[in-house]
């Protein structure tokens, strides 16, 4: 009676694992992260967002998952639109990569969404911002999860507009990144009554800001406004402080994209005032705590930018989904994905938009000040909450061929 019993559960978990893996191509799914391991961006993705990923294979194994033969594979982009989309290619025709998540790096972003339109595939973009990725260059299987520039630039555009920065001069990253920034920030600035007055261009990964910065100070405008990310804002942000720029109330440094761990490089001196949109902090609740307190034991003491907290997002409900279809056919999976909610630790009233574009609430930070700040890692104060209906470029001034007007 014994040896029946084992036998029943024996097939049971037989029958359980091959539920899980029914038409998966190699008995499995493959997920590959693309992200800067070496450059600017490595600190808001890089091995945190391989972590993030592996914190949710991790989960959903444990879940809906169960039985499922999962693997994961990691490159550095090295900020390349080519590596990246020699790397993607490789890892779909040679690999058996399934999914590609984090991809940070805007140029390069638009060109794996190029070579899935025409390879299939699924792409899951929480590392780089343009617009362009659930616009004119939407793909079915392509999907932007964390921000973009539009969320990112509204917030602080318009609440720094409303209270007297009328005139603005902009120092951009010069890559589609920035001018995506710079643009979604000049039209909010001008919706709300506000001039722009002039930009000044600067490479990715600049280390000297002194005449970008000087510049900047000698158009007079209101506000600088920083249309970068990561290690440039956080060498200009520094760079203004040494110079004295954006010290006076006729003039101050706005910064439309900041990061956990460009506030953690900078230290509260130098980032206290910091006004700026985010999706994703470590100390929202209960769930957001959980989380990075996991995630900060697995990454040498560090909490997760929204980057990361999008890897695991996106990776989660693709897996979910996966799970859901017994199938990973791109084209059964990207139906599926935009059919199953989205919950999880990271996102709150999420969904996914026919543009791909996954809409969320969004929120409006301050940097504290130092003596406000009550431990390590407690940057950032709540100031308002961004509905995700209204926290993203509205669908109706989307120019996606897949959005029926």
């Amino acid at each position: 009676m014994l040896r029946i019993k084992k036998l029943s559960i024996l097939l049971g978990a037989m029958l359980a694992v091959g539920t899980a893996q029914a038409d998966l191509s190699n008995g499995g799914v493959k997920i590959g992260v693309l992200t800067d391991m070496s450059g600017p961006y490595s600190g808001m993705g890089g091995e945190g967002s391989v972590i993030a990923a592996k914190m949710a294979i991790d989960d959903c194994l444990k879940a809906e998952c169960k039985g499922m033969k999962i693997d994961l594979v990691s490159a550095d982009n090295q900020n390349k639109p080519d590596i990246m989309v020699a790397k993607a290619r490789e890892w779909m025709d040679k690999d058996g990569v399934d999914a590609i998540v984090d991809l940070t790096n805007s140029a390069g972003a638009l060109a794996v969404q190029k070579l899935i339109k025409e390879k299939g595939g699924i792409a899951m973009y929480s590392g780089p911002a343009t617009t362009r990725l659930t616009n004119e260059d939407c793909a079915p299987n392509g999907f932007h999860w964390m921000f973009d520039t539009y969320s990112s630039a509204s917030g602080p555009a318009s609440a720094i507009t409303r209270k007297g920065g009328k005139t603005w001069y902009f120092v951009t990253v010069d890559y589609a990144f920035g001018q995506s920034l710079e643009k979604e920030a000049g039209d909010i600035v001008k919706a709300n009554g506000g001039t722009i007055v002039g930009s000044v261009k600067h490479p990715l990964n600049n280390s000297d800001f002194s005449s970008a910065l000087l510049q900047a100070q000698a158009s007079k405008a209101n506000v600088i406004a920083l249309a970068n990310g990561a290690q440039d804002t956080v060498n200009a942000i520094k760079a203004s402080k040494e110079f004295g720029i954006g010290s006076t109330s006729q003039q101050q440094v706005a910064a439309l994209l900041v990061f956990l761990t460009d506030v953690h490089s900078m230290g509260l001196n130098t980032a206290q005032g910091l006004l700026f949109s985010e999706g994703f902090y470590w100390d929202l609740d209960d769930q957001t705590r959980a989380f990075s307190k996991r995630f900060e034991k697995m990454h040498k003491g560090f909490k997760p930018t929204m980057v990361q907290a999008g890897v695991y997002s996106s990776t989660y409900h693709y897996l979910k989904s996966v799970a859901a279809a017994k199938s990973d056919n791109w084209k059964v999976i990207a139906q599926t994905m935009r059919d199953t909610p989205i919950k999880d630790a990271v996102m709150r009233n999420a969904s996914i938009r026919p543009d791909g574009r996954v809409i969320h609430d969004v929120y409006l930070f301050q940097v504290k000040k130092p003596s406000e700040s009550k431990g390590p890692w407690d940057y950032y104060n709540l100031v308002s909450t961004i509905p995700s209906q209204i926290a993203f470029k509205p669908l109706s001034e989307s120019t996606c061929p897949l959005v029926k007007k």
